[in-house]
């Protein structure tokens, strides 16, 4: 029965469950009494639903701690392997697969390197197929305890009705690949098991929000920069980020022409792949046949070489290029959206890290309006190589906390995208 604002008994059920299962997972362990002002809920609503929770194996006790001159009080938590998640990280040089517990521990990974012609679908298709596999095998894990396999990839992410998760992936070749639906076909995994495929950049930053040095803010952007570049903004409105393909904004008219194909890309001038294109083109010596990881360990290395002993010039001059570049690049991100926090990741940015950081702060506060950059802080994520996989992860996570921590195959209503329900929810009454 729906209630004057359209919400029904199951809602409000779902929504209470979701409210404790949330609060125990990012504030636990805590107790019943704690969790009434936490949630917002009465003492016996909070009863109710945490002997549920109790009931349906996902809350379990974690000791207990002194009252006020009464019994003491049992702490409660989210049961750790009351469910499992996997992560998928199609990267720029290797697809990283992980399983994790319902807590986002580490249970198994397994890594597949790539080549720089790595992007082949069926071969991307087979490393994820086989990954996943592999970590359930090595952590003995059934099938049937995921609560979904979560997939950070490059590009632009259609969500279709027929054809589940479409990539468009410029710059990688990937022109409306149906990755959902091949990972389907052929799969060991039972069709209840569901897929969430993102950007990657959208994933890292979800981790770096719930996890990482994102976490408290409001208004926020999490960079990621490796190969190339992209972004994820985050938002009261848009709280579970939106990935930007911030590295195709033209930053010189008529300029280095991008993995994309178009003319004068940021990525063109900041991402990881141009960067020691620069550096070749400019005479400098990348060592051959290595990855792109360690060619840029070995530039880093000759820019910024041991005490007594002579710098690289081209390597220095092409890394400082860079920086102002990306510098640049956050200004933009600075004057459109006015974040509180930009958070640096992926594998190059991680590289770089600290030396680069100073520099790149200054171009951004020479490039931005004086205003907004002087409230927003600039600094590294805390989540390191792992980021986008364990973001990957926590995309089936925040959908089984939305359903309340429900099993069941969701409703045509649970199916809707969640800022479409809660509009649903806060409509006016009829």
């Amino acid at each position: 029965m729906a209630g004057r604002n359209g919400r029904t008994v199951r809602d409000l059920r779902r929504g209470n469950r979701t409210a404790v299962l949330q609060r125990l997972y990012f504030d636990g362990p805590l107790s019943r009494f704690e969790l009434g002002p936490a949630t917002g809920l009465s003492s016996g609503s909070v009863s109710n639903v945490v002997a549920d929770l109790v009931a349906d194996g996902l809350v379990e006790e974690a000791g207990s701690v002194d009252s006020d001159g009464g019994r003491p009080r049992t702490l409660l938590r989210v049961a750790p392997d009351s469910g499992h998640m996997i992560g998928v990280d199609v990267g720029e040089t290797r697809v990283r697969v992980e399983l994790f517990d319902l807590t986002l521990t580490e249970l198994a990974r397994a890594e597949r390197p790539l080549t720089r012609q790595g992007y082949d679908v069926d071969g991307i298709v087979g490393h994820i197929r086989d990954g996943v596999a592999e970590v359930l095998a090595g952590a003995r894990t059934a099938p049937e305890r995921l609560l979904g396999v979560g997939v950070g990839v490059p590009g632009i992410v259609e969500h279709t009705a027929d054809r589940g998760a479409v990539v468009h992936g410029q710059t990688i070749g990937w022109d409306a690949v149906p990755l959902e639906s091949l990972l389907r076909s052929g799969s060991q995994l039972p069709d209840t098991v569901p897929y969430f495929i993102d950007n990657g950049a959208k994933t890292l930053g979800q981790a770096e929000m719930w996890f990482g040095a994102g976490r408290g803010a409001r208004n926020a952007i999490v960079v990621l920069f490796g190969s190339g570049v992209g972004a994820c903004l985050v938002t009261p409105e848009v709280e579970h980020g939106r990935a930007v393909e911030w590295g195709h904004l033209t930053v010189r008219v008529r300029g280095r022409r991008c993995r994309c194909g178009a003319p004068g890309c940021l990525e063109a001038y900041a991402g990881a792949e141009s960067l020691l294109d620069r550096w070749r083109e400019e005479g400098g010596h990348p060592p051959e046949g290595t990855d792109e990881e360690t060619a840029l360990t070995a530039m880093l290395a000759a820019a910024y070489p041991p005490e007594g002993t002579a710098a690289d010039p081209v390597a220095l001059a092409v890394l400082e290029e860079t920086a102002e570049y990306l510098g640049a690049g956050l200004s933009d991100l600075i004057n459109l959206f006015q974040p509180e926090r930009i958070l640096i990741g992926g594998w190059a940015g991680l590289q770089l890290g600290t030396r680069f950081l100073p520099a790149v702060r200054r171009h951004a506060a020479t490039y931005a309006l004086r205003h907004p950059a002087e409230k927003v802080t600039i600094d590294l994520g805390r989540l390191g190589p792992d980021a986008v996989t364990v973001g990957a992860a926590i995309l089936p996570l925040a959908d089984f906390f939305a359903r309340g921590g429900r099993r069941e195959e969701p409703t045509a209503e649970d199916r809707l995208p969640a800022w479409r329900r809660a509009l649903r929810e806060r409509a006016p009454d009829a």
